[in-house]
C-alpha cells in the first residue's frame, strides 16, 4: 500500500483533532498517559513546518510526528510518533522516524536530537539514526519539558528519582560526535589511500 510521507502545513489542519485523538488513544494503550496535545497544538506545529505527515492517495491519514525545541534551540525532541493502527508493523514509523529526523537536522544542524522512550522498536530505529543511550543529565533541564510527564504511571519513579532516573531509556544524537566519526574515517580513509600508492 503506497503512503506518501511530507512535511506538514497549513494543508493539513483538516488532520489535527483525528491526530490528537490518536495521539491519546497512542498514549492510553501504552499506559503512559503523557501530555495531551490539543488540535490547536499539532496545527501550530503544522503551520511552522515542524511536523512529518504520512496519508494515503486518498487522503487517509497513516501517521504523524512532530519537533519540540528546548533550552534555546540547544536540544530538539522528535515527539508524537504515532501509526494509525491498520497501519503498524509495516515499517511506516520508522520511515517517519526517519523523515523527522532529516527535518530535525535541516532546521537545527547544530542541536542536539533526543528521544525518551520505552519502546524497543523506537530505541532500534534511533540507534541504527546514530543515537545512544544516556543519562537524564544528558537532556535539556528545563521543568516544562519534565512537566509534560506528568501524566505517566512512572512520573512518580522520575520524581523520585530527581529527574535523573525512570524507566524510559534516554536516546541522544549529538551532531559534533557524528562530525568528528567522519573526520576521522576520512582521515583514515586518505592515509590508507597514500600507503597503497
Amino acid at each position: 500500500m503506497k503512503v506518501d510521507i511530507f512535511t506538514a502545513d497549513q494543508t493539513h489542519f483538516k488532520y489535527a483533532a483525528e491526530i490528537a485523538e490518536m495521539m491519546c488513544e497512542s498514549s492510553k494503550e501504552k499506559g503512559t498517559n503523557l501530555a495531551r496535545r490539543t488540535p490547536e497544538y499539532i496545527k501550530e506545529k503544522m503551520e511552522n513546518h515542524k511536523a512529518i505527515i504520512a496519508c494515503l492517495p486518498d487522503g487517509t491519514l497513516a501517521g504523524f510526528s512532530y519537533i519540540e525545541t528546548w533550552s534555546h534551540t540547544r536540544f530538539v525532541a522528535n515527539s508524537g510518533l504515532i501509526v494509525a493502527p491498520r497501519f503498524r508493523n509495516s515499517g511506516l514509523a520508522r520511515q517517519i522516524k526517519q523523515k523527522i529526523f532529516e527535518l530535525s537536522r535541516q532546521m537545527y544542524p547544530f542541536a542536539k536530537i533526543f528521544s525518551i522512550t520505552t519502546g524497543i522498536a523506537v530505541m532500534k530505529i534511533n540507534y541504527e539514526l546514530g543515537f545512544r543511550p544516556v543519562t537524564f543529565s544528558e537532556l535539556t533541564q528545563e521543568q516544562e519539558f519534565w512537566d509534560g510527564c506528568k501524566g505517566c504511571r512512572n512520573y512518580d519513579v522520575l520524581k523520585r528519582n530527581n529527574f535523573k532516573i525512570c524507566l524510559c531509556t534516554a536516546l541522544l544524537y549529538d551532531p559534533s560526535e557524528h562530525e568528528t566519526k567522519t573526520r576521522e574515517r576520512k582521515s583514515l580513509k586518505q592515509k590508507i589511500k597514500a600507503l597503497l600508492k
